[in-house]
């Protein structure tokens, strides 16, 4: 039923996920850990579908805040489900009305830092399901010092939990453990036992997998090309040559960048500001002049103020420059604390100083006086070469243009509107303010003021509009990296790296804004080269062929940049290279040795513990998703067909309707709340509006969820059905079905009864029961069939009692045989989280013995340090450590007992719930009974 109400295309990986996520009622969650790409938000959708038809309501997404409108989106156009952006304002704005905004009757979406500033109101509520995507970001949640994975998993430790992520494992198999402990602290043991069992030497990778098994899937792109299309990428390398003048201007900065001591550069976090200028040096011209002004301004207020530290200016200089997306927390995360403890303030230079602040004045200066930078007139011919291409594969003429600085982007905005673009660029990034961007965001409020689109927050809203304004407006998206997360852009298929960032990861998620599931055409990836850089050249080559980023099908695999424990470690590699290599020879000695060690990094084991760990080795994969897609789209056909007759039933003499087109006009809507309009039946056929909102024809899309669907389904529950005699026409069906004409001519009687069992969960079953004159029982499955002919009701019935009586009986036996099999399916469940709660416990003893056999291991290494020790001073202080950690070993060995006492205990209590809960209480009701017969 939820897939029904889905607007997506089918894929069977998608279908197979969220049934594995809906499968235990016993389970407190799942991890869908799918290659990048390949649609877990749809099938976290599916499963929010699932919950939603159920009238399981309470529902929240936590995920990065770059992800909201996404996900709001999303839901609203391929789900139809209602859902709330909810950050500080939005809360504040409910809370002064008098809301309670998280019991709204909708999806919630939170981001991370959010959800972890709500957790004492997210803690107070029984969600039905809690959505984490990017789980892997706060995979150390068990920490104590992440402090918003540690709230986050406060918050939400008695909830079922759904958890995304492509990249579940990338350098440790304790993040495995991490990512365990936010859906379910019974899982596994605590992280020593944990290490113990499965990071040491000697432990159990077949082991490790088959307790994965039971709670994370994982799909790749390489098992699903059969049903899903991929477009491919195509690299196009735009070499350029500085003039002159510009190359002066490089080599002039570069060789002030490599001073051994420098004002400009304060000592604290001196290789970040150095990477910082790097970047903006390859930019463009007006980059590196509002940069080299940045230092000079440091400068005189050292020289005014004689402060020479200044250990927040790496983060201010980011600001200033506008150096955009997660780069500041990434690389103050990495940042080396050597330097801040190394750091040793000196008195300051006067004559060097002053020449320091003259020197940056004269790099500005003629950083300014280059009106041009030939770089940008290359982006001119790669735009007419790229956009060449798209009119070859008939792709729409549009393109995204990357840029590391807002200073280049201002330039470039500028050069491309004076240059036969004029009012076709769009700006993209991490303030989307200014006119222009105010205005297409009004606009786009004024366009979906009755859309319900709007979440109430500007900046999740501006992002937006600005995207539909590229999309139906612009021809160009010139971005920062705020717009590599979070935005999809299969409507484009040419992607421009004006500035190529050394970090891999970094490229991948800007190259996968176009390059997704949707895309319907190649994606054509531009890069430029300075031919008179030797080490741009290295690094383009790097990072083409080492991590596959600009061509071929699938782009970088996960396990490819997840070897690189850091993004931006990388790039630092790469900074040192710049700083240090004055020659072309050292420049090529240094990147020799740095891809031998990248060779090395990828070919690590930890990459051979992922393949053993997530890939399905089973031959019948294709095959088993092949059935999969068949039985749903089978299963979907029938819902359709169901809703429809239903619905031109419920409907009669208040719409007329188009059976060709599955669509009807409504003319008299059944209630005030329901809008007239034409209404088109939900169909994955056929482009269809994207919502149950009217589209740009003034349809509507009509489905189960939309408040009409609601109505015509109500109704029909709500009718009387006396005992009646129909009669089902066969002869006459559209298509052959097997069974029931076997019945031409025959007649019988057949009674449908209602049974509800509650156990694990409320379980709700429709249950045939019937015969033919000659006695003969008929099963399930050809009464439902029955139902799927065209019939009419010929009289009311009088059925006799002896023949309720057969009819009652044979409806007991089979609600009897339905709970036997409910109460069989629910066992199976039952041992499943037995058996978890006893490798648990197994887990738990280990780790009390592993604490014991550590304390033992340090009294041997005390007592050999003690033989070696030769004074009374030194002995003495060991014989206190020694007496110390013995006195630990006596309690641990007096406790262990207690402690594998208090597990068990602890074990069988959590079993002895699962039984008590196991108990099934169930309620049957006859819906109807008739008289059948076959014509």
């Amino acid at each position: 039923m939820s897939l029904f109400d889905a607007a997506v295309d089918l894929n069977p990986h998608q279908i197979e996920a969220a049934l594995f996520a809906l499968e235990s009622p016993l389970s407190k969650g799942v991890l869908l850990a799918d290659e990048v790409g390949l649609g877990k938000t749809i099938e976290a959708g599916i499963v929010l579908c699932q919950f939603w038809a159920e009238r399981k309501r309470r529902l929240i997404v936590i995920c990065p805040a770059s992800l909201r409108k996404q996900w709001a989106l999303e839901l609203l156009e391929k789900f139809n489900l209602p859902s709330q952006v909810l950050d500080a304002k939005t809360f504040k704005d409910a809370k002064r009305q008098g809301k309670s905004p998280l019991t709204e009757k909708s999806v919630l979406i939170v981001s991370f830092n959010f959800a972890s500033a709500l957790r004492e109101e997210i803690k107070a509520i029984a969600w039905d399901l809690v959505v984490i995507d990017e789980a892997h970001k706060i995979r150390n949640a068990y920490r104590a010092s992440n402090k918003v994975g540690q709230g986050i998993r406060w918050a939400t430790e008695d909830c079922r939990k759904l958890l995304l992520t492509a990249t579940p494992l990338q350098n440790s198999l304790i993040e495995l453990y991490g990512l365990s402990t936010l859906i379910d602290e019974h899982l596994f043991g605590d992280v020593n036992a944990f290490r113990a069992r499965y990071a040491s030497a000697g432990s159990s990778i077949t082991d490790l997998r088959q307790r994965l098994a039971t709670f994370c899937k994982r799909t790749l792109r390489n098992q699903v090309t059969e049903f899903v299309r991929y477009t491919e990428r195509r690299a196009i390398t735009r070499p350029f040559t500085p003039n002159d003048v510009e190359q002066s201007l490089y080599e002039a900065v570069s060789a002030f960048l490599q001073r051994p001591n420098s004002y400009a550069l304060p000592q604290r976090q001196r290789h970040l500001t150095a990477l910082i200028l790097r970047k903006l040096l390859a930019s463009s011209s007006q980059a590196i002049a509002g940069t080299l002004d940045t230092l000079r301004a440091r400068l005189e207020t050292l020289r005014d103020e004689q402060v020479a530290d200044d250990p927040e200016f790496a983060e201010r200089l980011i600001d200033a420059e506008d150096i955009e997306g997660d780069l500041l927390d990434d690389i103050l995360a990495e940042d080396e604390p050597s330097e801040d403890e190394a750091f040793k303030p000196e008195a300051v230079d006067r004559e060097k100083l002053k020449e320091e602040i003259a020197l940056l004045q004269q790099l500005a200066d003629r950083a300014r006086s280059i009106p041009v930078d030939t770089k940008t007139d290359t982006l001119l011919k790669a735009l007419d070469i790229g956009f060449a291409q798209m009119a070859e594969t008939g792709a729409a003429r549009k393109a995204l243009i990357f840029t590391e600085s807002r200073r280049t982007q201002e330039y470039l905005k500028g050069f491309l509107e004076d240059h036969g673009y004029q009012g076709q660029v769009v700006l993209f990034n991490g303030t989307n303010g200014g006119p222009e961007a105010t205005a297409i965001y009004e606009g786009w409020l004024a366009k979906n003021r009755d859309t319900g689109r709007s979440s109430g927050s500007r900046a999740i809203d501006v992002r937006a509009a600005l995207v539909e304004q590229f999309r139906d407006e612009a021809t160009i998206l010139l971005a920062t990296e705020a717009a590599s997360e979070g935005v999809n852009l299969q409507f484009c298929s040419l992607v421009v790296n004006y500035d190529l960032p050394w970090n891999p990861q970094r490229i991948e998620q800007r190259i996968g804004r176009c390059h997704r599931y949707g895309q319907k055409h190649d994606v054509v990836v531009i890069n430029f080269l300075n031919e008179r850089n030797e080490a741009d050249r290295r690094v383009l080559e790097l990072l083409g062929e080492k991590f596959s980023l600009f061509n071929g099908v699938f782009g970088a695999s996960d396990d490819v940049l997840g070897s690189i424990e850091s993004g931006v470690d990388f790039e630092k590699r790469i900074l040192s290279i710049y700083q240090e290599c004055r020659t072309s020879e050292e420049i090529e000695a240094a990147f020799l040795k740095l891809q031998e060690e990248m060779d090395e990094s990828i070919r690590a084991r930890m990459d051979d513990t992922r393949r053993k760990l997530f890939e399905r080795f089973d031959e019948d994969v294709h095959q088993r998703l092949r059935v999969k897609l068949a039985d749903t789209k089978a299963q979907l056909d029938r819902v359709g067909q169901r809703f429809w007759s239903l619905t031109r039933f419920i409907l009669a003499g208040r719409a007329r309707f188009d059976d060709d087109a599955l669509a009807f006009d409504l003319k008299a809507p059944p209630s005030p709340e329901i809008a007239k309009g034409r209404y088109h039946l939900i169909s994955k056929s056929q482009p269809e509006p994207g919502s149950d909102r009217r589209d740009e024809q003034g349809q509507f899309l009509y489905r189960l969820s939309h408040p009409l669907g609601e109505n015509v389904v109500l109704n029909g529950k709500s009718l009387s059905t006396p005992d009646a005699a129909v009669v089902f026409d066969v002869t006459n069906h559209p298509s052959r079905i097997h069974d029931v004409e076997a019945l031409s001519g025959k007649a019988g009687y057949l009674v449908l009864t209602r049974l509800q069992i509650e156990s694990y969960e409320r379980e709700e079953h429709l249950l045939f029961s019937g015969f033919d004159d000659d006695g003969a029982s008929l099963d399930q499955e050809t009464m439902e069939k029955l139902f799927a002919c065209s019939g009419h009701s010929e009289e009311q019935a009088v059925i006799a009692p002896v023949i309720v009586d057969r009819l009652n009986a044979q409806a007991e036996r089979h609600a009897k045989a339905t709970i036997s099999l409910s109460l069989e399916q629910n066992s199976v469940h039952f041992h499943q989280a037995r058996e978890k709660l006893e490798k648990w416990a197994d887990d738990m003893v280990l780790s009390a013995e592993k604490a014991l056999a550590d304390t033992k291991e340090q009294i041997k290494a005390l007592r050999r340090e003690a033989r070696q020790v030769v004074t009374l001073e030194e002995q003495h202080a060991i014989q206190e450590k020694l007496q110390k950690v013995e006195r630990q070993q006596r309690r641990q060995r007096q406790e262990i007992f207690a402690v594998e006492d208090e597990i068990m205990e602890k074990r069988d209590t959590l079993i002895d719930q699962l039984e008590r809960r196991l108990a099934q209480r169930t309620e049957a009701e006859t819906l109807f009974t008739i008289r059948w017969r076959v014509v």
